[in-house]
């Protein structure tokens, strides 16, 4: 499985809640998992009930088998104090830079510079080792901005090209680009079984393969139960309302004039409902792409709730070693 998970999906599909359950799953068995997010909402931070991340990693949750996941909001001013130290040794100057309001000048009108930043931040993450050569994270996963922006985003080579043809900020997109480009990304949307976020996941999935990026899963979020079998949702479909108050009366429900109308209703749409998913799927089988599906929790999610879904995407393969990633 690729190193580097990153999870889009359109707005209202739980992207970041797909996202803290992938760490949570990749983490089992003692691995060691950051989760990054670089929209500053801090939903991770609210998914775990914790306090506001800051710029850092911070160990928020521990795996079953005593993986651990660290997270990390990643700032664009920050980053980009980091990249002036990095490059130009500019320490307390650059902090002047901060005070005088520059910073957030720069990562303003050249949103290009901004996501080199955001995603190079990541990348480093990723490449990262210890003193004894080995990869501080097994898996970094990013909880990424939505499908609309998703190819825009990381493909920073593009963006800075008009900005800076040479010098530090040209090879650091150079440098994003080659791990972005490479095996150890993989790129996944997160959709629901509905017309629009379908579409969006289609048209996404087609941006980003015309951008040489590499796609990896589609991943079906909030799936909600089939209630009734083949022949009950016939009978829903076609009304047969009779044969239900038969059925009813025979079961021993009294009263069961009063009950046809309001189960029918509410049987038929559940039948109109199941359709409409029937639909969904074959659209996302035509993107011939593999996936995984996250059942809906009705309780709202919490952390016992990601352990839920992190539980499920192991039972779908998640971490079982190399072929789950791009193209796989």
């Amino acid at each position: 499985m690729s190193r580097f998970q990153v999870v889009s999906g359109k707005g209202g599909t739980g992207k970041t809640t797909v996202a803290a359950a992938l760490a949570l799953a990749l983490a089992t068995e003692g691995k060691r998992t950051l989760l990054v997010e670089v929209e500053g909402r801090q939903g991770i931070a609210q998914l775990f009930e914790t306090e506001s991340l800051p710029y850092e990693e911070r160990k928020i949750a521990v795996a079953p088998g005593g993986g651990e996941v660290y997270a990390l909001a990643i700032d664009a001013e920050r980053a980009l104090l980091d990249y002036l130290q990095m490059f130009y040794k500019l320490g307390s100057a650059g902090r002047a830079l901060k005070k005088l309001g520059a910073i957030d000048f720069a990562t303003t009108i050249a949103p290009g510079v901004r996501d080199v930043l955001l995603t190079g931040k990541a990348c480093e993450a990723v490449r990262r080792k210890d003193k004894q050569n080995q990869y501080v994270y097994d898996y970094v996963i990013m909880d990424a901005p939505p499908t609309g922006r998703i190819t825009r985003f990381l493909n920073v080579n593009d963006e800075v090209a008009g900005l800076a043809r040479i010098g530090p900020i040209h090879n650091q997109a150079q440098a994003v680009m080659r791990v972005l480009k490479s095996p150890e990304t993989a790129v996944h949307l997160v959709t629901l079984l509905e017309e629009m976020p379908v579409q969006e996941t289609a048209d996404g999935i087609a941006e980003l393969r015309a951008a040489e990026l590499p796609v990896g899963r589609v991943i079906v979020n909030m799936v909600r139960p089939h209630l009734l079998d083949e022949d009950t949702l016939r009978t829903a479909v076609g009304g047969r309302r009779k044969e239900i108050a038969k059925a009813l009366t025979r079961a021993g429900v009294t009263g069961s004039a009063g009950l046809v109308r309001p189960l029918v209703e509410q049987a038929a749409e559940h039948a109109q409902r199941v359709e409409l998913e029937r639909e969904q799927r074959a659209v996302l089988a035509d993107l011939e792409l593999p996936g995984y599906e996250l059942p809906l929790i009705d309780e709202g999610m919490d952390p016992a709730g990601l352990y839920d879904l992190a539980t499920e995407l192991r039972k779908q393969g998640v971490g079982e070693g190399a072929g789950q990633g791009v193209g796989t």
